[in-house]
């Protein structure tokens, strides 16, 4: 299979609304790469340092600071306890997380448990908490008991700082284990974060430029877990289930392996209703799959990032041109031919969205310029971001059709915090797969409709792009839900 750029269209067909993604490069993020030293390239996949609850509670203390290892060097990138990506938090559906943050950057920050269908008020998954340097927040996540099994992740939310701090290495995996899951018996469960970043010289993260930013960065360097196209290792037979996380600013992972089909278990969370047959899985920013991998016979295949066109900036001009395959890593199989187990011919997805539609809402995502100084602005309805001002206000107990139109020549992946929601049609025609998701495309110059339910946890969060540089630059409003 060539590297050359898959369409829109055809991403969406491929795996369904949640997965499309953005895609093709950004302008450069900075001067120089800071390639891997000697022998950091290929080495064994590491897992991040696990954190699981023990008798219904995980206490977790958080520390964001610079200095972490990363493609087997030193580096000034940042990190949670020194590690990029931070620890694998594991906790089960009824227990408490405790979080105690604390912030050893010259910058504010905060923490968002993405996926998670928790309490956005208070010290819960709060958006507009501010942790200053030098300074500590407390945060306690109630898990509801019926909370779906599954991959979640957890990133820096501070408006103006947030690509910028994911970008510089902040985020770490967040699942959810117990609960109904696939009748498999899996050899391996493996976490691999994939995050990108552009390092000079001297190991520090070097800033975007105006069209980078713009554009949506892209970093040089491409890593899975920390690592620079690691090994994994497996034997015919096995069946190893990867938690693919898009940590990515702004980066599209068209997934493909080299010699295989990709077994689809889950998208953003939740199970799908069966295991899907996928040549390629795409995943915008923020996107999960939950990938069940069962090589037959020995070989080394290639884990790639096939390219992918996400628009331009219009008038402007947009970007690089779409390069050939990034590898992220190496699948390594050893041993006789073996016949892994079969799939299960159904998996425990849970039920679609009910209940009658009490309001209809059209939000539109756009860009323009901002008076005669050509300054480029990204909007929600005209406007940018106000912590300050309530966009929505929905009442509670109530399920919602909202259509997110995007009149942008640009993709948009639209992320809603807290609750889940249903992507009912799209302009692309493609058909729903019926999946409770927290991130969908919104193609350029198209739009979606989702349905969702606020029928729990009340209080104000927020709706974005998840190209993290837009988000920044105003591309965010607020929902309040209220009783």
């Amino acid at each position: 299979m060539t590297g050359a750029p898959i369409s829109r269209r055809r991403a969406l067909g491929l795996i369904g609304l949640g997965t499309a993604g953005v895609a093709a490069g950004a302008a450069g993020c900075g001067t120089g790469l800071s390639a891997p030293s000697r022998g950091a390239t290929g080495q064994d996949l590491a897992q991040p340092p696990v954190l699981a609850s023990r008798d219904g509670v995980l206490n977790v203390s958080l520390t964001a600071a610079p200095g972490v290892r990363l493609a087997g060097r030193d580096t000034q990138a940042w990190g949670y306890n020194g590690t990029c990506p931070g620890p694998t938090l594991r906790v089960r559906p009824g227990d408490l997380l405790r979080v105690r943050l604390v912030n050893q950057l010259d910058q504010p920050t905060n923490l968002h448990t993405h996926g998670l269908h928790v309490s956005p008020r208070g010290n819960g998954d709060n958006p507009f908490v501010t942790v200053d340097p030098g300074g500590g927040f407390d945060y306690a996540h109630r898990i509801p008991a019926d909370h779906p099994p599954g991959t979640f992740w957890y990133h820096p939310h501070h408006h103006g700082t947030v690509a910028d701090q994911i970008f510089a290495g902040l985020a770490g995996a967040l699942l959810v284990d117990g609960g109904p899951g696939p009748d498999l018996p899996v050899t391996d469960d493996l976490a691999l974060l994939v995050t990108d970043i552009t390092l000079d010289g001297a190991g520090r993260v070097a800033a975007p430029n105006t069209m980078a930013r713009m554009m949506g960065r892209e970093g040089d360097l491409v890593l899975v877990n920390g690592q620079h196209q690691p090994v994994i290792t497996a034997a015919p037979g096995d069946a190893q289930r990867w938690r693919v996380i898009n940590g990515c600013v702004s980066r599209v992972l068209a997934l493909r392996l080299e010699g295989h089909r990709l077994t689809q278990l889950a998208l953003d969370g939740t199970f799908l209703p069966a295991p899907a047959e996928r040549d390629q899985v795409v995943l915008a920013p923020g996107n999960r799959a939950d990938l069940l991998v069962r090589p037959v016979r020995g070989g080394r295949y290639t884990l790639v990032a096939d390219p992918y066109d996400r628009g331009s900036m219009g008038m402007m001009g947009g970007g690089r041109p779409a390069s050939g395959p990034v590898t992220l890593a190496t699948l390594e199989v050893s041993g006789p031919a073996a016949t892994p187990p079969p799939l299960p011919g159904a998996l425990p997805a849970p039920p679609a969205l009910q209940g009658r539609v009490a309001g209809q809402r059209r939000l539109t995502f756009a860009m323009g310029m901002m008076g005669d100084t050509g300054t480029r602005m990204f909007t929600i309805d005209g406007r940018t971001f106000d912590p300050d001002r309530d966009d929505q206000t929905v009442p509670l107990d109530t399920v919602e059709e909202w259509t997110v139109v995007n009149t942008s020549p640009m993709d948009h992946p639209f992320h809603l915090h807290v609750w889940p929601f249903q992507v009912l049609a799209t302009s692309t025609g493609v058909p729903s797969i019926g999946l409770r998701q927290d991130v969908v495309l919104v193609p350029a110059r198209g739009w979606v409709r989702l349905r969702i339910p606020f029928t729990d946890h009340p209080g104000r969060s927020v709706y974005h792009c998840h190209i993290l540089d837009h988000e920044d630059l105003g591309m965010m409003a607020t929902v309040n839900v209220h009783r």
